[in-house]
């Protein structure tokens, strides 16, 4: 198909998780003749969840893309998992849409997701429109959902609808800004005068709808000053400003599940939601001059791509999702990918439907596709002209908040399961793969969720069972005392024997192990004194009271003896192992554990609970203070009390809560966890 960015609408589908997304995109590509009849998320047949995990959980886990056409616009639909622990799948949805259509329940209130994604928009400068769902089931309320939505977000919200309801079931709506009513049927909305019950409501939601769109146009503004009014025409035009501004968000509604208001919406889509040829200008580094360009949304200038999502499927190969911002992006064409400083050949190119791909010879600027097979390719990666060479961005990516540790279920399974691991880790920039303190190979992910769905599909690719278990805490062990101590090690074994005496002082100090002498008089010769160093640095890595890595101590060979014969190395090495274990006894030895900086943001009405949680949890409050309207407490605490914190964090704030943690420093342990440890 030909068609140029004029006609293009780029949408990301976002709200809470189970607010109906997945079907509003579903009726969306029925209504567009993209499909023959519209799947449901609870039978695993929808266009968007075709993953296993999707149709098992009965929840999207991935961000999808399929597209359908309407009065010859190119509606581009990103559907993107509402959970929490998809964070990194809504990142790379912000970065490639031009708009966001935010799906939330008819339930009177302001749900987490619908929260998260109004603000998210509003910072990122996304124009938005508001999807009230669910208006077919019992006590759905319009009306104080939207007063909900406009006591949290003042000013910015502007219903342009009013639903017509008969026996609490939506049967039809008024549209504020035509002036016109429709009646749901079976084959589509049909226009019907408007009901005399909602004539006086109307009139004054055309009334704030007029005043809305002269805020948003100076010029409208002196002529609703001067005249009080504004045509039909002149308040679309301010609406729409105001839209691309983010200063307005339009709010509809309808029923996805019973494809009721939702060719409305999509008409609406059409007429308000900004072209992709009217985009902002992308900045990117301009490489040749070194500064910083803004990237117009235009055809006949040089190619700039960048990748948004990864697919990694051991059979197909990868897919990389892309959205091409300038040019046109053509099929054995070569690019550069200024991100790997390596050269790709476009041997593939697709428009997507769910996991369907739809093989084209160009996608062209503003448009939305995938490349298949590039080598050196991967998300966050520009693809450009050689001759214009220019880098976007990298997407940001939440890090980590839940580690566990992870061993392969079988034996002899482990290159497999961490090849597997390797894999999806660059299909997923929110996952990492990493080696701890203490030897252990760990995964990183957004929650429990996140993790199980990892390994539930490293089985399924990858053929791979893993076995994930909380990780060992990296303790450390030290001294608070000076000791001396005396190793003598001496054995007769008929022929030479094995002799190596030395007295040595331990001590505290700064530095992880220090090693000093102070012999005189060659007690013990200086060809033997590495071997009693070596001995020693041996011995660190198993301390005297649980067994854990001895840091921060300073050994000194003071003194000691020989035998010209039966001296060696190895009986000096074994002499300092000897006088290591009895210095470390009398040194008052104790254990380290590690320290984590928090910092928490939380709106203010979790505050209480946070805090007393942090308490609970050995932690110790270092500062507070306010950030937009939430409260940032910046703590530390204990690694061994926040392995899980990811967990309890979303619970006690419903979801709205955001933690990060950095280690800090080792300290002394409560005797109660070296009790633990020693059971």
């Amino acid at each position: 198909m030909s068609i140029s960015a004029k006609d293009i609408r780029n949408i990301a589908i976002i709200g809470h998780s189970g607010e109906g997304k997945t079907t509003l995109c579903e009726a969306i590509l029925f209504n567009g003749g993209s499909i023959e009849r519209m799947g449901r998320t609870d039978a695993g047949s929808t266009v968007s969840d075709f993953d296993e995990q999707e149709i098992a959980r009965k929840m999207s886990v991935s961000l999808s893309v399929s597209y359908t056409v309407w009065k010859e616009t190119k509606l581009n639909l990103l559907d993107v998992p509402g959970f929490y622990d998809f964070e990194g799948e809504y990142n790379q949805a912000m970065r490639a849409c031009g708009a966001a259509l935010i799906v939330t329940g008819a339930n009177g209130a302001v749900t987490v997701g619908a929260d998260k994604a109004i603000t998210g928009c509003i910072r990122a400068k996304k124009p938005a429109i508001v999807f009230i769902n669910g208006m077919d089931k019992e006590n759905a309320d319009y009306h104080g959902t939207v007063a909900a939505l406009r006591e949290r977000y003042h000013g910015k919200i502007a219903p342009i609808q009013i639903p017509v309801m008969e026996g609490n079931k939506m049967t039809g709506v008024v549209n504020a800004l035509t002036d016109k009513a429709y009646r749901f049927t079976s084959v589509g909305p049909e226009e019907v005068p408007v009901p005399q019950s909602l004539k006086e409501e109307l009139e004054a939601m055309q009334f704030s709808l007029m005043e809305t769109a002269a805020e948003n146009d100076d010029v409208l503004l002196e002529k609703y000053f001067e005249t009080g009014a504004l045509s039909r025409e002149e308040t679309i035009h301010g609406i729409r400003k105001g839209i691309f501004a983010m200063n307005v968000i339009p709010v509809m509604a309808g029923s996805a599940l019973q494809n009721r208001g939702v060719i409305n919406l999509m008409n609406e889509i059409v007429k308000y939601v900004p072209q992709a040829a009217e985009r902002r200008e992308l900045p990117a580094t301009d490489l040749l001059k070194d500064e910083v360009v803004g990237i117009a949304c235009k055809e006949g200038k040089p190619l700039a791509a960048q990748v948004f999502k990864t697919a990694v499927d051991p059979f197909v190969g990868k897919l990389n999702y892309l959205r091409v911002c300038r040019g046109v992006l053509k099929t054995g064409a070569t690019v550069l990918n200024p991100n790997t400083g390596t050269q790709e050949r476009i041997g593939a190119l697709y428009l997507v439907k769910g996991k369907k791909q739809e093989a084209v010879s160009e996608l062209c600027a503003g448009d939305i596709g995938a490349v298949a097979k590039l080598v050196n390719t991967g998300t966050g990666d520009t693809l450009c002209d050689e001759s214009a060479p220019v880098k976007f961005d990298p997407i940001l990516f939440p890090k980590p908040v839940l580690y566990m540790a992870v061993s392969a279920k079988v034996r002899g399974t482990e290159d497999k399961v961490f090849t597997g691991l390797a894999r999806l880790a660059e299909e997923d920039k929110s996952f990492t793969v990493s080696k701890s303190d203490t030897g252990e190979t760990l995964i990183g992910g957004q929650g429990e969720v996140h993790l199980d769905i990892i390994c539930k599909k490293l089985k399924s690719k990858f053929g791979a069972d893993a076995d994930l278990h909380k990780p060992r805490i990296a303790y450390k062990e030290t001294i608070r005392s000076v000791a001396s101590a005396e190793g003598k090690y001496k054995k007769q074994t008929g022929g030479h024997g094995q002799y190596g005496h030395c007295k040595m002082r331990f001590e505290p100090c700064e530095n992880d192990f220090e090693f000093a002498e102070e012999v005189v008089g060659g007690s013990v010769p200086k060809q033997y004194i590495p071997a009693v160093e070596k001995g020693i640095v041996e011995c660190l890595p198993h301390g005297v009271l649980a067994g854990y890595p001895v840091i921060r101590i300073k050994a000194v060979l003071c003194d000691g003896s020989y035998h010209e014969v039966d001296s060696s190395e190895a009986a000096f090495k074994a002499a300092a192992e000897l006088a290591f274990r009895e210095g470390m006894k009398n040194a008052s030895p104790v254990l380290l554990e590690p320290i984590c900086k928090l910092r928490i943001a939380v709106p203010e009405q979790y505050l209480g609970d946070v805090l007393g949680d942090l308490n609970k949890r050995r932690g110790r409050i270092v500062g507070m203070d306010a950030q937009d309207d939430l409260q940032v407490v910046t703590a530390e605490a204990p690694q061994s009390e926040i392995l899980t914190y990811a967990t309890a964090l979303r619970s006690m704030t419903q979801g709205r809560g955001k933690f990060s943690e950095a280690f800090v420093r080792y300290e002394q342990a409560p005797e109660s966890v070296l009790q633990n440890l020693q059971k």
